[in-house]
């Protein structure tokens, strides 16, 4: 792998036989894909494209059917880590334990896990909720959480599969604007998986637009706006500019039987 990546994708392929048909499908098709150290890369498409298929793939979940994935050798911790858009904390245990969890599984004992994950719980803004369980959190803090528990294990990526999707819009919006905030400090690289084309601008440095399935990347678009980013940002005519260009590019793939192509 050329220096400097963080991932590296080559004629990846995902076909999988359907359960109930018996019939092949494939998925994810011939996807290459290169992503520099430190970058945040979102993926945006049509629903069922395979956005969430391929993120599976490069996080082991999925086997590819061919194709290579390669991560840059991690020189501590975890060459990478998921984090879901459901929160996934454990309701049995504190915050300060779910945020230590995997460190824990690595075999670092409790107590040290528990002091290693406190710098996680500060970055996260989450300091004075370490003891309380995740259903006294709201859905925005459990998120933080599960956020703080994927960097405890010090990732070399971050793997984000549609992290705000069960947010209110209000939220999702703080959360947006804290993600940025949280990948700046902590110097991560990011691939997320989004379906909201606005989310995807605002925080990428580039947005890959994949084609109906079988999933194939139709763009890959270098956000060219200025960081830190404020989410007024959203109301600028070079975002709007983006946002109708991606758009464009996904509705040529919308099946005519779609309910959002018969309503464009």
């Amino acid at each position: 792998m050329d220096t400097g990546l963080a991932l590296q994708a080559r004629d990846v392929r995902m076909e999988y036989v359907d359960q109930a048909t018996g019939e092949r499908l494939l998925a994810v098709d011939r996807v290459d894909l290169d992503i520099v150290e430190g970058q945040f890369v979102s993926i945006v498409g049509p629903s069922g494209c395979g956005k969430s298929t391929f993120l599976k793939i490069v996080n082991g979940l999925f086997p590819a059917s061919e194709g290579t994935i390669e991560i840059r050798p991690a020189a501590q911790g975890v060459a990478h880590a998921m984090v879901f858009q459901d929160s996934s904390l454990f309701p049995w245990y504190t915050i300060v334990d779910n945020i230590a969890y995997g460190l824990v599984c690595q075999g670092v004992p409790r107590k040290e896990a528990r002091a290693r994950a406190k710098p996680l719980i500060d970055l996260v803004s989450l300091t004075g909720f370490e003891k309380k369980f995740p259903y006294q959190l709201s859905g925005g803090m459990q998120q933080r959480a599960n956020l703080a528990r994927a960097l405890t294990v010090d990732p070399e990526i971050l793997l984000m599969d549609e992290p705000f999707a069960a947010l209110d819009a209000q939220t999702r919006e703080l959360m947006q604007a804290e993600l940025l905030r949280i990948w700046s400090e902590a110097s991560k690289t990011v691939l997320f998986i989004t379906h909201q084309i606005d989310e995807a601008i605002y925080l990428s440095d580039r947005v890959l637009v994949m084609s109906a399935r079988p999933g194939r990347i139709l763009a890959d678009i270098t956000i060219d706006l200025p960081r830190p980013r404020r989410l007024e940002i959203k109301r600028s005519p070079e975002f709007i500019e983006y946002a109708d260009r991606i758009w464009g590019l996904i509705s040529t793939q919308l099946r005519p039987e779609s309910p959002v192509a018969a309503a464009s």
